[in-house]
């Protein structure tokens, strides 16, 4: 795939930055934005066709030293031929095109149409396959940095052997974060079996405060009557570890608390864009006395690449909402400082789905 067919794939402006901040290539979305033709703003400086409300030189210069991504929620974004729209701006290194930088424009207008269970299908569908495609070709040449790291290591003092092993380690850091953009978009569908919930919350539990979860004390407040849900046990296992190490990172070194709250509500039916109703009557909460989600970003944490944390991934969360998707049920959040909630919504599963996933437990 060639990076001119993933560029003109994307649904958002795009504008890929040259080494000296000008103009290189940009996509029709981009032309749209700025009102200009792609022939007529090559090798234009970029800041001379978009002005952004927020001081963004410095870190953007910074990124492009450093080779990282930058991202910038709700900004006014304008240009000399239309009025400042709110935007988000995500800002990518090129590989192999040292100095390089993609920018993407979300604007809110366009973020705003979207709903949860299309929102990672359609809009982030490109974006994504951009990124599965650069981890695939970064994964490769870290390996041979890796390698040559540890060759070197065998014959150099202790005082180097620090700078060998600080390479060992980002390296295989930078392979663990492509490995879950790879896992983002290469997610299989779900094996929809009757799962018990209870069992999943439980194996989360154990499984966080054996790791990342060891400083928090995590409550059971299980509905025992909660008859099995139609679902993955692996992946919904996945979400509920996902979250959990959420609330884990946003408590901090001091720790806090997590409520995992089962339930079922039998009124609550999700209205699908087609007229139709899916009735999903089991609820999980997963519950924490962290500090909430930071208000800039609370209405889209469930988008890729959206993150309240500094060098977080943004695709934890993405991944949650894709799965639950996936399964044709629901997930929300609320939010605020000392309690954030993470609900969701799933299908039951039928006497007939019992049935047939006891007989191949049986098998």
């Amino acid at each position: 795939m060639s990076l001119d067919t993933v560029f003109a794939s994307l649904p958002v402006p795009a504008i890929l930055i040259d080494t000296d901040d000008t103009i290189a290539e940009l996509n029709s979305e981009a032309e749209g934005f700025l009102n200009a033709s792609a022939k007529s703003v090559r090798g234009v400086p970029v800041w001379d066709m978009i002005a952004v409300d927020a001081p963004l030189e410095e870190a953007f210069t910074r990124a492009r030293d450093n080779g990282t991504p930058l991202f910038v929620n709700d900004v006014d974004v304008g240009s000399g031929q239309r009025p400042p729209v709110q935007c988000a701006l995500h800002f990518a290194p090129l590989i192999d095109a040292a100095g390089q930088m993609i920018l993407m424009i979300t604007p809110r207008e366009m973020a705003g149409r979207m709903t949860q269970n299309n929102s990672v299908k359609s809009a982030a569908k490109s974006a994504i396959g951009m990124a599965e495609m650069l981890a695939h070709e970064i994964k490769n040449p870290l390996a041979g940095i890796t390698g040559a790291a540890q060759l070197l290591s065998m014959n150099l003092s202790t005082e180097d052997l620090e700078l060998t092993d600080l390479i060992v380690a980002e390296s295989r850091r930078i392979v663990k974060l492509l490995e879950q953009v790879e896992q983002f978009g290469n997610l299989m569908p779900p094996e929809r079996k009757a799962v018990n919930l209870h069992d999943a919350l439980d194996r989360a539990r154990r499984s966080a405060l054996l790791g990342f979860g060891a400083r928090m004390k995590i409550i059971e407040d299980y509905d025992p009557s909660l008859p099995p849900a139609l679902g993955d046990k692996d992946q919904l296992l996945q979400v509920v570890l996902n979250l959990i190490k959420n609330a884990s990172e946003a408590a901090g070194p001091s720790g806090g608390t997590i409520r995992l709250h089962s339930y079922y509500e039998h009124s609550f039916r999700m209205r699908r864009s087609d007229g139709t109703a899916q009735s999903l009557p089991l609820q999980i909460e997963v519950i924490d006395d962290g500090p909430g989600l930071p208000e800039a970003i609370r209405a889209d944490v469930f988008e890729p690449f959206v993150s309240g944390r500094e060098n977080g991934t943004g695709l934890g969360l993405a991944l949650v909402s894709k799965i639950i998707s996936d399964h044709g049920g629901w997930i929300t959040v609320d939010s605020v400082p000392g309690k954030t909630v993470f609900r969701i919504s799933l299908p039951r599963a039928d006497k007939t789905q019992i049935e047939n996933t006891a007989s191949d437990q049986e098998n």
